[in-house]
């Protein structure tokens, strides 16, 4: 005997067919990182011994690749800067990086490099300007190498088209400026909002330099305005989602440290719109070192832990992610408590239940898969399944 198909809680449930089946079409699987795949970001390097000692750092942590956002070497000195890193990672090691103001006069130089770099990355694709306006895909991660603020134009039309094209669970947005809000200095707006807002309208992370400190928002709903997801206000656990998402600077390399002029008193909880979760410059005895964020944490794809860790091994921030995703646990009952629409055609393991006023969308192109021999599908009272024209379940 067939078990129940479908589990209805009346009378406000509704199962939405629109239209007629199409056919099923091709869907891109939905890019999922490495199990416990571990990036350091880093900006403003420089050369020198602390510019070597936040490299070991980086090797010592065990990170499988470094993102970094601009201000090379400070001398316009390619070969000089990627020595520096071959010397410590290797000259194969994945290292991915947007320009800053500093290397614009050797940017062909670096681009070259780079990309020398680039073809002994197995896995790695890069199309578009290297580090100006171009996007890569690596191990599941989706990153835009944008110079917002430092070179070219059209970069927030370029990071939407982008972000709309893609459909990792992991992106991010790395560059080297700033505005002025979304740092502590004395930096001046030179990016325009719209790039910040374009990225967190497409559900991407917001790594930038340029401000020599280590600094880093809440959950933001409008970045422009510095409005916290009221949400998630917890300053530890971040959302990223498309309306959702964090902002940070990572900029103590190895160049220099600088101050906190803005957002005052120098301790939790700061100043401003309340904005801040960590800020960690010259005033609260900052060192050199990294941010390091591991993605798909203990094989759960949505999830990821980050720290940030100096060279002294102190670690003045902690915080995990959770990505709004619409991807089923990959063993066990599926529960949905909030509305998603998925992304690639999914196969559910085990039953799948709808609660909590949550509707579950199903586009066109897709299916979604339940073994309905084994398993039900439990759609509770207030919530439902939505199935576009085109969509299949079955």
């Amino acid at each position: 005997m067939i078990k129940t198909r479908l589990v209805l809680f009346l009378p406000i449930v509704f199962l939405v067919l629109l239209t007629e089946y199409g056919t099923l079409g091709y869907a891109q699987p939905q890019q999922i990182p490495l199990s416990n795949f571990k990036v350091a970001f880093i900006g403003d390097q420089g050369l020198g011994p602390n510019s070597v000692s936040v490299l070991q750092l980086i090797k010592d942590e065990g990170a499988d690749m470094v993102l970094h956002q601009g201000d090379f070497d400070y001398t316009d000195n390619p070969d000089a800067w990627d020595q520096q890193i071959n010397d410590i990672l290797g000259s194969g090691f994945p290292y991915f990086a947007s320009i800053g103001n500093h290397d614009v006069v050797a940017l062909d130089g670096y681009q070259q490099k780079l990309n020398e770099r680039l073809t002994k990355i197995t896995g790695a694709n890069c199309s578009g300007d290297l580090g100006v306006k171009s996007s890569c895909t690596y191990q599941g991660l989706f990153f835009i190498l944008s110079g917002a603020g430092t070179m070219g134009s059209g970069h927030d039309t370029f990071i939407k088209d982008q972000l709309l094209q893609d459909n990792s669970i992991w992106r991010i947005c790395s560059w080297h400026k700033n505005m002025n809000a979304m740092q502590v200095g004395e930096k001046p707006d030179e990016t325009g909002w719209e790039v910040y807002e374009e990225c967190r309208k497409g559900g991407a992370i917001i790594a930038t330099g340029h401000e020599h400190s280590y600094v880093r928002t809440k959950t933001l709903t409008s970045i422009e305005n510095q409005i916290v997801d009221p949400d998630f206000s917890d300053p530890n656990n971040l959302r990223v989602s498309k309306g959702s998402t964090f902002v940070f600077v990572s900029a103590l390399g190895g160049q220099s440290i600088r101050n906190q002029d803005r957002c005052l008193p120098t301790t939790f909880p700061y100043g401003c719109n309340n904005e801040w979760a960590s800020i960690y410059t010259s005033d609260q005895g900052a060192k050199y070192g990294a941010l390091f964020c591991t993605f798909n944490v203990d094989a759960q794809p949505n999830k990821a832990n980050c720290y940030f860790k100096d060279i002294s091994g102190n670690v003045p921030d902690q915080f995990s992610i959770t990505v709004e995703s619409c991807l089923p646990p990959s063993s066990g009952d599926w529960i949905i408590t909030s509305s998603c629409t998925l992304n690639s055609s999914t196969t559910a393991p085990a039953n799948v239940i709808v609660q909590n006023n949550s509707v579950l969308t199903i586009p066109a192109g897709l299916t979604f898969d339940i073994d309905f021999v084994n398993f039900n599908l439990t759609v509770k009272s207030g919530s439902g399944v939505l199935i576009k024209a085109g969509g299949t379940i079955t």
